[in-house]
């Protein structure tokens, strides 16, 4: 059985009322549900405790310049509702494609930023590195899983 093969919609589940449930639990409830509670996590701690993750981070944040907490309480804001956004499409499959794909545009935009950055100069070029797992892979992994989301949808 293939990879994929176990990411296909589990069947229409069918109450005692013979209504159709709009819930479902399969593969992507998974694959959603691990970057929901990702998202939810960074997002939670960035809105609790905005010093903390600006030092705590292991992402070399004030590498970008000053702490303002109101502005990491912003993106914190952004993460919570990417998480939420993401954790009903992990058991509502029609919000799957809606959900990953304002996801992937955030964290595409969001490695765009740091290219940025980094090309002129703002941050060194060990920043390539360091915003590899954090900010490239994860914006990556969103646009596949966002393509194929929205292939299966069709």
């Amino acid at each position: 059985m293939s990879t994929l093969s176990t990411l296909r919609p589990a069947p229409t589940v069918t109450s005692a009322r013979g209504t159709a449930s709009a819930y479902v639990f399969d593969g992507w409830t998974i694959v959603l549900g691990i970057f929901a509670v990702s998202n939810l996590a960074n997002g939670a701690w960035m809105l609790a405790v905005p010093v903390h993750w600006y030092e705590h981070l292991p992402a070399a944040v004030p590498d970008f310049g000053p702490l303002n907490e109101h502005f990491v309480r912003d993106i914190g804001a952004a993460f919570t509702v990417i998480g939420l956004g993401l954790a009903v499409a992990a058991v509502v499959p029609r919000w799957r494609v809606a959900a990953c794909a304002a996801a992937a545009a955030f964290y595409g935009l969001h490695a765009l930023v740091h290219v940025v950055d980094t090309l002129r100069g703002l941050v060194g070029p060990e920043h390539w590195l360091i915003d590899l797992p954090g900010v490239y892979v994860p914006a990556v992994l969103l646009a596949v899983v966002t393509w194929m989301v929205a292939r299966q949808a069709r």
